[in-house]
C-alpha cells in the first residue's frame, strides 16, 4: 500500500483524475498485450534464427534502462510530465510505421531498439503522475494500475484470436493501434505541474544512498532481480514454442493472459497474504516455485497443464515482487525511495536484458529444453536472496532471528 501525504496548500486534483490514469495506464499495456507475447511471432515470419530473435528483444533492453532515466530527469526537469508523455507516443507511433517496411535482422534490429528508447518511459511516467495523485489527494494506486493489466488481458486474448486467423502479420498494425491510443491517452491525461519528488527511473542517474548499499539488501536485490530474469524465455519463446507444437491463437491467448490474471489475483489478496505470512515467507515461495516453474516447462503437459504452471506467476513474480517492495519500505527511509525503486528497475532490466540474449541460444541448441536454463537462472536468484536473509542486519544482532521471526 502506497500511504498518501496531501499537504495542506494543494488544490483540488484534476476533474476524473482516476478515470484519466487508468486509461492512461491501459494504452501502454495493449501494445504489451499484442508485442510481449506475439512480436516473436512476427519475428520468425521473417526467416529469422533464434539466435537473431534473441538478439532483437534483448537489444532493446539494454537501451531502454539507459533512456528510460535520462526521459525521467527531463521529464522533471520540465515541470509538466506529460508534454514528455505526448512525445513519447508520437515517436512510438513513427517507429511503429516503419517496421512496416523493415524486412530483414538489422533494419528491424535498429528500428526497433528506436521504438524502444522512445516508448520506454511511457509507462514510468504515468506511473510518476499516479504516485503524485495518491501522495497529494489520497487516490487508490491498485485501482487504477488494476485496468492496465485488465487491458493487457483483453489484448492477448484478442491478439491470440487474430494471429490464428490472420497470422504473424497482425502484430505490426496491432501494436500501431495501440500507439496510436497512447498518443489520445496523453494528450487527455491530467496534468499535475512540477514534480514534488523525482521518479525512481530519474534516480537512476545520482549514486545510490548508503541504506540501498548495505550489502544484504544488494544481495537480496539481485536475487529477486535474478529470478524476474527468468522469465526472458517465456517472454521471448514461449508462444513460439506452443504453436510450434499446434496450439491456436486463442489458446496461446489464454495461457499468457492466464499468467497475468493470477497475477492480479495474487495482488487483490496481498493485503491479507502479509498479515498471515513474513516477508521473507513470500520471497522465498517465489524463488523456490521459479526454480519448479522451468523444471517442468519442457515435459509434456498438455493444455491444462501449461494453463496450471502459468497459473504460477502469482508466486514467481506477483507474491515475490510485493515480498520484494515491502523489505524496500521496511529498509530504506520515504526520501531514499525513489532511488530504490529506480535501483530496482536497473537490476530487472539489465539481467532480463541479458538472458533474453542467451535465451537465443539456448532455444536455438536446446529447443524447449533451454528452459532448464532459467531454472539455473531462477535457482542462482535463490541463493543470492538466501545471502541476504543471511547477511541482514536484525539477523545477525539478534544471535540468529530475524525481526519478522521474533
Amino acid at each position: 500500500m502506497i500511504p498518501s501525504s496531501a499537504p495542506s496548500n494543494v488544490g483540488p486534483p484534476p476533474r476524473r483524475f482516476a478515470l484519466r490514469i487508468a486509461l492512461l495506464f491501459c494504452a501502454p499495456l495493449i501494445v504489451n498485450g499484442f508485442a510481449m507475447p506475439y512480436f516473436p511471432v512476427w519475428l520468425s515470419t521473417l526467416s529469422m534464427t533464434d539466435f537473431e530473435i534473441g538478439v532483437v528483444l534483448a537489444i532493446p533492453m539494454f537501451i531502454r534502462v539507459i533512456t528510460a532515466p535520462l526521459a525521467g530527469v527531463l521529464a522533471d526537469r520540465i515541470g509538466e510530465r506529460v508534454i514528455v508523455l505526448i512525445w513519447s507516443a508520437v515517436l512510438s507511433l513513427a517507429t511503429a510505421f516503419i517496421l512496416f517496411y523493415a524486412h530483414s535482422f538489422w533494419p528491424v534490429l535498429v528500428v526497433y531498439a528506436l521504438q524502444s528508447a522512445v516508448y520506454s518511459p511511457y509507462v514510468p511516467i504515468v506511473e510518476a503522475i499516479a504516485l503524485s495523485g495518491v501522495r497529494r489527494w489520497g487516490f487508490d494506486y491498485a485501482h487504477m494500475r488494476v485496468w492496465g493489466s485488465v487491458a493487457f488481458i483483453g489484448a492477448t486474448m484478442l491478439g491470440g484470436w487474430m494471429i490464428g486467423r490472420f497470422g504473424g502479420p497482425m502484430v505490426l498494425p496491432a501494436m500501431a493501434m495501440g500507439f496510436g491510443l497512447m498518443i489520445l491517452m496523453a494528450l487527455a491525461a491530467p496534468r499535475v505541474g512540477r514534480p514534488r519528488r523525482p521518479s525512481p527511473i530519474t534516480a537512476l542517474t545520482e549514486p545510490p544512498p548508503k541504506s540501498l548499499r548495505q550489502p544484504d539488501l544488494q544481495l537480496l536485490l539481485v536475487g529477486v532481480t535474478l529470478v524476474n530474469s527468468s522469465h526472458a524465455m517465456l517472454f521471448a519463446f514461449s508462444a513460439i514454442y506452443w504453436q510450434h507444437i499446434g496450439y491456436s491463437g486463442t489458446q496461446i491467448g489464454v495461457l499468457w493472459s492466464a499468467g497475468v490474471a493470477a497475477e492480479v489475483l495474487m495482488f487483490c489478496f496481498a493485503k491479507a497474504i502479509i498479515r498471515r505470512f513474513s516477508v521473507w515467507t513470500m520471497i522465498f515461495s517465489g524463488c523456490g516455485l521459479a526454480v519448479v516453474r522451468w523444471l517442468i516447462f519442457p515435459m509434456d503437459l498438455g493444455f491444462p497443464g501449461y494453463f496450471v504452471l502459468q497459473c504460477f506467476h502469482a508466486f514467481t513474480y506477483a507474491i515475490m515482487h510485493t515480498g520484494m517492495q515491502h523489505k524496500l519500505v521496511e529498509r530504506v527511509a520515504e526520501e531514499q525511495e525513489a532511488s530504490a525503486q529506480g535501483l530496482y528497475f536497473f537490476y530487472t532490466g539489465f539481467f532480463t536484458a541479458i538472458f533474453t540474449f542467451l535465451s537465443g541460444y539456448f532455444y536455438a541448441w536446446f529447443g524447449v529444453n533451454g528452459f532448464y536454463s532459467m531454472s539455473a537462472v531462477a535457482f542462482a536468484g535463490c541463493c543470492f536472496a538466501f545471502a541476504g536473509w543471511y547477511l541482514q542486519p536484525q539477523r545477525l544482532v539478534s544471535g540468529g532471528k530475524t525481526r519478522e521471526a521474533s
